[in-house]
């Protein structure tokens, strides 16, 4: 009996207890609003961290109205409300529709850039125990940043419930920045928080320790600087691995770009100026496929790509084809003509699309495979370009392979290196003319599908790379694929390595002047055709 009625007393204990505590909370979430009807920035902040504080499942949803300008209040009547698309008000506190007209003197509650830190702080607060690893990332992050000391007791109980290395490092970080902070905290403790923020080595690091409070410590300040030192070197580096990726990324643009050109020039002689409108072309049949994809297909937007590439060869191709076979084959041997005539050819071609397509830029999206960014040490590598650069690689290797290992490939290089000789050996010269001219073009309409995602689909699309382009193949060697390779890659990472230092234009102007000092020692390029014609 005695053991039932002890039972039966504790019961009635923790239920007392759980009513005492109920009231509590919303009395402490009632004083917390009340802090936002004073018009005070002041005021505000401390209603944004006894809301975070109060523990109610509404403190969310007050903080995130407050941030995108929702949270109104009635300084007469001392209420908070929030404002929905509709200009419907609802009680804060309990997220009940507010009946009649709203009062007479509702106003939005005023924030800046001091309070937008301290939201993003108790919003990663309120997040930090959450079950999506995602979300405590972020909320230890925006904690880092806004270092508000408010935050620290939900964080150490974060910090003992995480059990995720990297998301544990995060709050580590952001611990030690708000005890830097911290007018409480030891001087040992704050060294080790230097420690701490030091491996992180980003920007958001050198922002914290750049920004100790006065009357910070002398050995905390040399720590601090000794940190700033490091990771500033540290970053110099990252920047420039950085601009070594932003460099290679280039370079396989204007190998996509020239790699046809290289075919084009090296085996007919021909100076295509139209090779530039070919890679417009591709671009505009991967806008058409996308365009016929949104309209009749949406879920197959992710292979719009996969279905643009190889109608991009064949209409580039076919068109490369004409080319030749109606104006480029009456000028051989006649390259001043040549580079006229395919100038004029380009101006067609842009006014062409101009007509049918419009001169406004057009729209093609990037599919979900070619969307977003990943980071890699100290450097951001964007899904698109690292998928281009993979591209250019393929179509490269293909290409070489070709050339190698099919009867195609030995007739172009037997006309590339003695024309006379391989048309004596029964090869039809004007054949391989044609079908060169159509791989050329091909593989530019292929570069256009690539560029068109990360470039401006528009008529002058082409104009952007044909000069380029050109420098690549005079550089690398005409006519030689592994000197088109080797001189796109040279370039481009040249040309990212001096923008910084020079200019765009500045740039590029460097590098041509390069180029022509280099061609007076080098007239065939790096890598220089072999043959008794070409040496003759």
């Amino acid at each position: 009996m005695r053991y039932g009625q002890t039972c039966f007393f504790i019961l009635l204990l923790l239920f007392g207890l759980a009513l005492g505590h109920a009231p509590a909370r919303a009395d402490a979430l009632d004083d917390a609003l009340v802090h936002f009807t004073a018009d005070d920035f002041d005021e505000t902040i401390t209603g944004i961290n006894d809301v975070a504080a109060s523990g109610s499942p509404r403190a969310a949803v007050i903080l995130q109205a407050l941030q995108s300008g929702a949270l109104m209040y009635s300084a007469e009547k001392k209420t908070v409300y929030i404002q929905d698309g509709d200009n419907k008000l609802f009680d804060a506190a309990t997220g009940q529709p507010v009946p009649g007209d709203p009062p007479a003197d509702l106003d939005t509650v005023n924030i800046n850039n001091r309070l937008r830190g301290a939201i993003d702080a108790a919003l990663g607060g309120l997040t930090l125990l959450s079950s999506d690893p995602g979300k405590r990332l972020e909320a230890a992050d925006a904690v880092f940043k806004s270092r508000q000391a408010s935050v620290l007791p939900t964080l150490e109980a974060a910090l003992a419930k995480e059990t995720d290395g990297r998301i544990r490092r995060v709050l580590l970080q952001a611990r030690a920045a708000i005890l830097l902070n911290s007018a409480d905290a030891t001087d040992a403790d704050k060294l080790a928080a230097v420690d701490v923020i030091r491996q992180r080595d980003d920007q958001d690091a050198l922002a914290v320790l750049s920004s100790l409070p006065s009357g910070t410590a002398a050995p905390v300040m040399t720590a601090a600087n000794a940190a700033i030192d490091a990771i500033q070197k540290r970053l110099a580096l990252w920047s420039l691995v950085q601009n070594a990726w932003y460099g290679l990324s280039l370079g396989s643009v204007l190998l996509l770009a020239a790699i046809g050109l290289a075919i084009t020039f090296g085996v007919m002689g021909v100076i295509n100026m139209a090779h530039g409108e070919m890679v417009m072309i591709g671009a505009y049949v991967t806008f058409v496929v996308q365009e016929t994809i949104r309209n009749r297909a949406p879920g197959l937007f992710d292979y719009s790509l996969a279905i643009a590439i190889p109608l991009a060869f064949l209409v580039a191709g076919f068109i490369g084809v004409m080319i030749e076979r109606c104006i480029i084959r009456f000028l051989y041997g006649r390259p001043l003509e040549t580079l006229l005539a395919t100038w004029g050819l380009s101006l067609i071609l842009q006014q062409a699309v101009r007509t049918i397509f419009g001169p406004n830029n057009r729209e093609v999206g990037n599919p979900s495979f070619m969307s977003g960014a990943f980071d890699l040490g100290g450097i951001t590598i964007t899904y698109n370009r690292l998928w281009i650069i993979c591209f250019a690689l393929a179509v490269f290797v293909a290409l070489l392979g070709l050339l190698r290992f099919t009867r195609f490939g030995l007739e172009m290089r037997a006309v590339t290196q003695n024309r006379t000789m391989a048309a004596s050996m029964g090869i039809r010269t004007s054949r391989v003319d044609a079908l060169t001219f159509g791989l050329g073009s091909g593989i530019a309409g292929m570069a256009g599908v690539a560029l068109s995602q990360i470039d401006n689909v528009s008529p002058n699309l082409g104009q952007s790379y044909i000069i380029d382009s050109f420098m690549v193949v005079v550089f690398g060697g005409v006519g030689n694929l592994w000197g088109t390779f080797a001189g796109s890659l040279l370039l481009g990472v040249a040309n990212k390595f001096l923008e910084p230092v020079a200019g765009a234009v500045l740039g590029k102007i460097a590098i041509l002047v390069f180029i022509i000092l280099f061609i007076q020692k080098r007239p065939r390029g790096m890598f220089a055709l072999k043959g008794r014609a070409v040496e003759a």
